[in-house]
């Protein structure tokens, strides 16, 4: 009777395990279009075989649970290429809302105010050498002090706009910032769950939920992850800074900068913008469009607008104008680099006889016009603020780089975005639920279960036969 006793312990043993890796394969086939469910497989033990008078017997199966099919070191390469891809990502958003400031009319934005600074430039300058023809031609006057407005109205638009776009990323990081927090104070959550409920293996759905807010987190920061005892995660930045160790996390604040208008972010005391411009995720590239690409074209448009400015005011200021009087300043004069482009406006207003273009000392209604072609010889003078070269091509090699700038960023991108969907497909084929192999595995289990629920009707039959000695009976 032992060894039917053992042998119903077995066969029940059996039903057990497949009915809970039944209910492991129903529980896939429910999640299969659960965000960030990786697919479950049950886990058979051998039990400990019995030894009677020398000899091993197996005594059955044990199902110890579901295991999840996860590649954590594929899950760290997926949120490394994430972070890179959504900073270049955020970074290229920028760049091509600043480009679209300085695309010739014929393909600007309709949202923009800037106009085509190029064709200014050319504009003012061709309209004083039109008036070094006839320096009484009222018309002509009127035409140069026209451009002259145009010109400094787009270039202080363009600089506006670019504020504007400036604070617009400003507001944005801080936003992410806010994401992060939230994200954070998740994962320590569930790190607390999973080292108090499995220190020591997989933890299922709560690891699940821990490596899509990973997943989200990585997109919007750049992190570095450390495993630690317990089944634990440390989360720092890629600078190093700390944001969730155990069941705590240390929150992403903001305040003024100490350096720039613009918001500052701190980890506890510690001003941490630098490296987090550095770091990757959304907020990288926020940061790097904020104090980087953007800052860059306002000292571009600062240097334009404060050498035009000065030299066509100190040019103006040496000739004569129609009515006898030195010339006065055409354009606002900048006192400093700094804001250049922000100020720059035409002071002249509708006084088109306060043209200088005559030499210094002419007389009233002269028609000489030396020093209007000496203003309009500025259009292909160097500027020693302009790196040497004169404003036409000055402003033609700031946004021919401004170009190459956005092509570098985006093929940056397109090859981040390439390597991210290769390495989530590896990951998809491995951890994913595929309705196909569940049914096969479903079929599998069935016929398990089937074939020990036979078994254990062949055991009562025996049994059966054992307490009816003597009579008759018929095992089906």
């Amino acid at each position: 009777m032992g060894t039917i006793n053992s042998a119903f312990s077995i066969i029940t043993g059996a039903l057990q395990a497949e009915q809970a890796a039944l209910n492991i394969v129903a529980g896939n086939v429910a999640n299969a279009n659960t965000p960030g469910y990786t697919e479950e497989r049950p886990t058979f033990v051998e039990n400990s075989p019995v030894t009677i008078n020398g000899a091993s017997y197996g005594d059955g199966t044990t199902d110890t649970g579901a295991t999840s099919v996860r590649d954590r070191v594929l899950e760290g390469r997926i949120d490394q290429q994430q972070q890179l891809e959504s900073s270049s990502a955020a970074r290229l958003g920028a760049l091509n809302l600043m480009q679209t400031l300085f695309t010739p009319d014929s393909g600007s934005s309709a949202s923009s105010t800037a106009g085509d600074i190029g064709s200014d430039i050319t504009n003012f300058f061709d309209a004083l050498s039109t008036l070094e023809g006839d320096a009484t031609s009222n018309p002509d006057r009127q035409a140069v002090l026209s451009a002259a407005g145009t010109l400094a109205s787009d270039i202080s638009n363009a600089a506006s706009e670019l504020g504007q776009q400036q604070q617009a990323l400003d507001q944005e990081a801080t936003s992410v910032a806010g994401q992060v927090n939230s994200l954070t104070s998740a994962i320590a959550q569930l790190n607390q769950q999973i080292t108090s409920t499995s220190p020591d293996g997989d933890a299922g759905t709560l690891e699940d939920a821990r490596q899509l807010d990973l997943n989200q987190l990585s997109q919007l920061v750049g992190i570095n992850q450390i495993t630690t005892e317990n089944n634990g995660l440390t989360i720092t930045t890629t600078s190093g800074q700390v944001l969730v160790a155990g069941n705590k996390n240390y929150e992403m604040t903001t305040g003024k900068s100490k350096t720039s208008a613009m918001t500052a972010f701190y980890i506890g005391n510690t001003d941490v913008t630098s490296g987090l411009e550095q770091g990757g995720g959304e907020l990288g590239g926020d940061l790097q469009a904020r104090d980087g690409d953007i800052p860059a074209a306002l000292s571009s448009l600062d240097n334009l607008a404060y050498t035009i400015s000065t030299s066509v005011n100190a040019q103006q200021a040496s000739g004569t104008d129609f009515d006898g009087n030195p010339g006065a300043p055409i354009f606002a004069q900048p006192t400093e680099i700094a804001g250049s482009a922000l100020s720059m406006s035409m002071v002249m207003g509708n006084n088109p006889n306060g043209i200088a273009a005559a030499a210094g000392g002419s007389g009233a209604n002269s028609g000489d016009n030396t020093n209007a072609s000496a203003l309009a010889g500025l259009q292909n003078t160097a500027q020693a603020q302009l790196n040497g070269l004169s404003p036409n091509s000055y402003y033609s090699d700031f946004v021919t780089s401004l170009g190459s700038t956005v092509s570098e960023v985006q093929t940056e991108n397109t090859a981040q975005q390439t390597s991210v969907s290769q390495l989530q497909t590896q990951r998809n084929s491995l951890s994913e639920v595929n309705l196909n192999d569940e049914a096969a595995s479903l079929t599998s289990f069935e016929r398990s279960y089937q074939a020990a629920s036979q078994f254990f009707t062949i055991i009562d039959s025996v049994m059966a036969s054992a307490l009816n000695l003597g009579e008759q009976s018929a095992v089906s």
